[in-house]
């Protein structure tokens, strides 16, 4: 088995602490997730955690890290700030490429600038996406060429109304993707597909489901993808989605940085794939104990007949 290269997967990190809370980004939906935060939240999730695992990605030999969304908690113009200094922290924006969660674009009422302005570094195509997709860098879907992988990052958080953690792409994403998906195929390169919200119809609860997945998966259906990686549920999932090629495997990543269990949720984990000409090896690595070391978990194979669409 040739390793051609290996993706680390790591979401949910709802960093703490929350910043710069004042009177002007008060609403209804911030304060209820503040109460949300304060009574549940802040006793889940911790920095420190979701630094443990960033340190054990790289030391497993990861050559690149897709941060798959909900990097804060209100979309508090600081928390971003902040949330900037920690992708800093984990790597370049050449190592590291990340989209949008709901909870990082949670509500109109910004008093200052978004993740996707202040993130822009790091949410973005690469000069090789920007001039492939024919089209601005910092337009969704962007497409990164990193090794032989094109990464292909969508948006799908937008305001919701409080209660409403849902997500939507829209018709003009949909349409990019589509249009990407078959010219980066026929380029000979392997297609990921990173979004925060679960791609598919019944994932999640009406409330925190993607509005249009049924759209999605018919997309990812006629077009078909090496593999598709989200976030959202705290909790890890394969789904194999059919196309028109080979199935595709549709992964979910529970929280990096939860260091206790809540409810079905696991202690904090996250993914490497390995790619090779063999096809795609997942391992998943995380807490055991919470605290105890970086274990794995599991690791399995994923389409090991996938040879041929490595060039």
């Amino acid at each position: 088995m040739s390793e051609l290269f290996s993706l680390a997967h790591i979401s949910d990190l709802h960093l703490t602490p929350i910043l710069g809370f004042g009177v002007g980004h008060w609403n209804i939906k911030r304060g209820l997730g503040y109460l949300n935060w304060a009574r549940n939240r802040r006793l889940v999730h911790r920095q420190d955690i979701a630094d443990r695992l960033v340190a054990d990605l790289w030391r497993q030999g990861a050559d690149h890290v897709a941060v798959t969304g909900d990097i804060v908690n209100l979309g508090l113009p600081d928390e971003i700030g902040a949330a900037l200094t920690w992708l800093a922290t984990v790597g370049t924006p050449e190592k590291v490429t990340a989209i949008p969660g709901n909870h990082d674009i949670y509500t109109r009422r910004m008093q200052g600038p978004g993740c996707t302005e202040i993130w822009r570094d790091y949410i973005a195509a690469d000069a090789w996406g920007a001039e492939f997709a024919g089209r601005p860098p910092q337009t969704f879907p962007f497409i990164r060429r990193v090794g032989p992988l094109a990464i292909i990052g969508l948006n799908s958080a937008m305001p919701t109304r409080p209660l409403v953690a849902a997500g939507r792409i829209g018709s003009d994403q949909r349409d990019r993707l589509e249009s990407d998906l078959i010219k980066l195929k026929a380029a000979g390169l392997i297609c990921v597909v990173l979004i925060h919200h679960p791609p598919l119809p019944g994932q999640t609860a009406p409330r925190r489901a993607l509005e249009d997945a049924a759209e999605m998966a018919a997309l990812l259906t006629r077009t078909g993808a090496n593999l598709v990686l989200h976030g959202h549920n705290h909790r890890d999932s394969l789904v194999w989605h059919p196309s028109r090629e080979h199935p595709i495997p549709v992964v979910g990543v529970a929280s990096g940085s939860a260091f206790r269990t809540h409810g079905p949720e696991p202690l904090a984990r996250y993914n490497l794939y390995r790619f090779s000409s063999d096809g795609i090896e997942m391992i998943v690595r995380g807490l055991a104990d919470a605290n105890g070391d970086v274990v794995e978990i599991s690791r399995g194979r994923l389409l090991p007949t996938m040879q041929p669409l490595f060039v």
